[in-house]
């Protein structure tokens, strides 16, 4: 599945704020699929209205996951959705581990 954790990417500094454009072009994606991962609560912009939409960093590693689902497993948004509140569980559940 490639280099490193296939599911997990690099985690950006939480303080980053990126407007739409600037995580599509850092993403490679076209707006229209990023806004179907904030409809599909995937990721939650800051800001009232797409103009002042405002993502972290970790919106960026999100898209990533979500992108490395759909192109090695084949997963739907829905499904990759899923997959990574599941993913997000396990974590909180490893930190919760002596």
């Amino acid at each position: 599945m490639g280099e490193g954790d296939p599911i997990t990417g690099d985690v950006l500094d939480e303080r980053v704020e990126l407007s739409l454009t600037e995580l599509c072009r850092m993403c490679g994606l076209h707006e229209e699929a990023v806004i179907e991962m904030v409809e599909e609560g995937i990721i939650e912009p800051r800001g009232s209205d797409r103009s002042a939409w405002r993502f972290s960093g970790v919106a960026v590693t999100r898209v990533q996951r979500v992108v490395r689902l759909q192109r090695e497993l084949e997963v739907n948004l829905p499904g990759a959705a899923l997959a990574l509140e599941l993913l997000d569980e396990i974590e909180r559940l490893r930190r919760r581990l002596p």
